[in-house]
């Protein structure tokens, strides 16, 4: 630490240059954080997939329905432990930009396959007590302002007309990537209020399995239980059906690696380049210590000590800047409900900063170690 003045005189001698070297980092630390960022929003379904439930879908599209009278069926196949349904209902609150899932939901089982959704007691029994109750994640909540007795009224648009409903509980989730941003109404009600075409049919089903072991075994006996009737299935775990519901965006982690990957190049030749020109115009003063008695180490240490500095500095005010706009919330307004930057992805990003700081002074410390003194001297 004796020598930590030396090396901020140093580092500060040409201040405007290294302001913009530090500023380069920040940048591209923050541009590393809000990739990290949005890669998590899209994998957010992925991380939070159960690994004991399956999806079952019709075997034509999501948008297929299947009859409600497979519940049965489902719950006679061995591994089977407990099924759910869910329909998409597609409301419109106040503007179509204010998009966010909404589910008609199985009141008796969703809490059994979804144990993660935790509900208070008393404002569930207030939504089962209510036709058109409904119950709200805390971060669509947050979203709107609403509270616990709010109405809110939705244009349908799968399911035509106005539809009015009030809120009676708000639930969170366990872990933080579980996604609070849903909307539950009651199936029942929905099938008494929808046209003709829609009794007796749901959206998808939920399996919960007894044993995640057994799970393809399971997703190959539905399949096979429904296949050659007029509503066959497609089942898929549903870690799978996430990840091939994001992979419709495109390979998201290959574009952010891409440009993660050009990003800290650049920076890298950028930083080396910086250092090399202050080793230049140090050349006489890196003589002058080896001079008076400073090794060749301590002048290498010296150099490299300075990049990783800048590194570091930079690197904080990215990683510092990309988890203040998280905490701002969802600038999506619902399309990435999960915008959170996690303490260990901050970790990552200022370990990867020092990496690029060690490696861009690496050559020119390595040259003003080799600095032979009298040639040094001599450049005046």
């Amino acid at each position: 630490m004796k020598y930590f003045a030396l090396l901020l005189s140093n580092l500060f001698r040409k201040k405007i240059r290294t302001t913009l070297t530090i500023g380069s980092f920040a940048v591209a630390l923050f541009l590393f954080g809000l990739l990290a960022v949005v890669r998590g929003a899209f994998n957010q379904g992925i991380a939070a997939a159960g690994i004991d439930r399956l999806m079952v879908m019709n075997k034509v599209s999501i948008i297929q329905p299947l009859p409600i009278s497979y519940t049965e069926r489902l719950l006679r196949i061995p591994g089977v432990k407990a099924v759910s349904h869910s329909n998409w209902f597609g409301g419109v609150y106040q503007d179509e930009r204010n998009f966010f899932p909404q589910y008609a939901i199985d009141d008796d089982t969703f809490r059994s396959v979804f144990p993660e959704y935790v509900v208070p007691d008393d404002q569930w029994q207030a939504y089962l007590n209510d036709r058109e109750g409904v119950i709200v994640g805390e971060d669509l909540a947050n979203r709107f302002h609403w509270k616990v007795g709010d109405r809110i009224p939705l244009k349908g648009t799968v399911f035509q007309g106005t539809w009015e409903f009030n809120i009676r509980g708000i639930y969170h989730g366990k872990q933080v990537q579980d996604d609070t941003t849903q909307f539950w109404l009651h199936y029942k009600y929905l099938e008494e209020r929808a046209n003709a075409y829609w009794k007796g049919l749901v959206g998808w089903y939920m399996v919960k399995v007894d044993n995640p072991d057994d799970s393809v075994r399971v997703a190959k006996e539905i399949d096979e239980t429904f296949s050659n009737s007029p509503w066959e299935t497609k089942t898929d775990t549903e870690k799978a059906f996430a990840t091939g519901w994001a992979k419709q965006a495109g390979n998201i982690q290959f574009v952010i690696l891409s440009i993660g990957a050009i990003v800290f190049f650049t920076l890298m030749l950028v930083t080396g380049n910086t250092m090399a020109i202050a080793v230049r115009e140090r050349v006489r003063d890196l003589a002058v210590l080896k001079a008076v008695g400073f090794s060749d180490v301590f002048v290498l240490v010296l150099v490299l000590a300075e990049s990783v500095l800048i590194a570091a500095i930079g690197g904080v005010l990215g990683i510092g800047a990309a988890k203040g706009l998280t905490l701002l919330g969802d600038p999506t307004h619902g399309m990435l409900p999960f915008f959170y930057l996690s303490p260990q992805i901050a970790l990552v990003g200022f370990a990867v900063a020092l990496a690029v700081g060690v490696v861009a002074g690496l050559l020119p410390a390595l040259s003003a170690m080799n600095l032979n003194v009298v040639d040094a001297l001599r450049r005046v």
